[in-house]
């Protein structure tokens, strides 16, 4: 066998022809598994071992046997054909839009709320998008989208990271949750000053709804100092300590319902306008290659989010709930003074 010729590439006929034989271990076999003729089948292998250098075949007039290099140059061969036709599979879903795979990365405080509303989209207007969801903090779910493992994002913004388009969806209202005898449950127009003392209840480190309270503390006039207890990795251990008597938490509005509105050892309070508030939204990598798909994902999820409590943001909105106009921060993003939107 000559050495490798490095003017010549191998095609993929001939490593789908050779795989075919690997398999195989039948030239006729192989030949009708391709729809290939034998001769043909033979050709591309012969051409294949000449584009390598190697030979790849034992042919003997009973059998055919892979040689050493055969052997293990098979396995390559199947991983580049393999290779090849997920490049197809994904070539096919660019051009055809809401198929193939979406991974979609919801932050916790999101993902129990609304992820009825996005899998019922799903199933019924696009049931050839194969929907894979992972909850993640938020820090998490930007490192995977910037390092391409997740390819849009549900949480709350703003994030003030380049590279990053945002969609907005919605504005909700934060809710005082209180246990039931609580002198704050149940009352409406509460305002924000009543927060300065209360023994508040928070999620743990790395939520960003932990440091949305703790900003909307502050702009209330909370003091470093007021007591505030994190003792919950969710919100559901959270609401079950308040209703315990250990305190108070702020909810999204969204949460309510699910997390308190049928426990009766608890009562929500409403806060006068402006209620505090966050704002959720899709993100994307700008310029994403599916850019314009995802906003049209945009658009019919606001349309469904319309039945929940909050305010939907048809035109993309404005600043986002609590952030004065034209104040930026060093990334050109909208921000509050003092607010992590992580």
């Amino acid at each position: 066998m000559n050495p490798v010729n490095r003017g010549k590439q191998p095609s993929l006929s001939q490593l789908r022809a050779f795989a075919a034989v690997a398999e195989h271990l039948h030239f006729r076999d192989a030949a009708a598994a391709i729809g290939m003729s034998q001769p043909a089948l033979s050709g591309a292998v012969s051409a294949l071992e000449e584009a390598l250098g190697v030979q790849l075949l034992e042919r003997t007039t009973r059998k055919v046997l892979l040689s050493p290099a055969g052997e293990r140059l098979a396995v390559r061969a199947k991983a580049v054909l393999d290779a090849v036709g997920e490049l197809l599979e994904e070539a096919e879903a660019v051009r055809a839009p809401f198929t193939g795979v979406l991974r979609l990365g919801v932050i916790p405080t999101v993902a129990p709320y609304l992820l009825p509303s996005v899998l019922r989209l799903v199933r019924e207007r696009y049931p050839e998008l194969d929907l894979q969801v992972h909850e993640e903090q938020t820090s998490s779910l930007l490192e995977g989208l910037s390092a391409g493992r997740l390819d849009l994002l549900l949480l709350a913004v703003p994030l003030g990271v380049p590279g990053v388009t945002e969609l907005p969806l919605f504005d909700e209202d934060f809710v005082l949750v209180t246990y039931g005898d609580h002198w704050l449950g149940g009352r409406e127009g509460i305002p924000r000053d009543a927060l300065r003392e209360l023994p508040l209840l928070l999620l743990d480190e790395g939520h960003c709804l932990r440091d949305q309270a703790l900003d909307i503390c502050r702009e209330a006039g909370r003091s470093d100092g007021a007591p505030v207890t994190t003792t919950a990795a969710g919100l559901s251990t959270l609401v079950q300590l308040v209703a315990g008597g250990l305190g108070v938490t702020l909810l999204p509005h969204t949460a309510v319902q699910v997390e308190a509105g049928r426990n009766p050892a608890l009562a929500t309070g409403y806060f006068a306008d402006p209620a505090p508030a966050r704002r959720v939204a899709l993100a994307m990598r700008a310029g994403a290659a599916r850019q314009g798909e995802f906003e049209q994902f945009a658009g019919a999820l606001r349309e469904v989010l319309k039945d929940l409590p909050v305010r939907v943001l048809h035109d993309g909105g404005g600043p986002p709930p609590g952030v004065l106009p034209g104040a930026t921060g060093a990334t050109g993003a909208t921000v509050a003074p003092g607010a992590s939107a992580g």
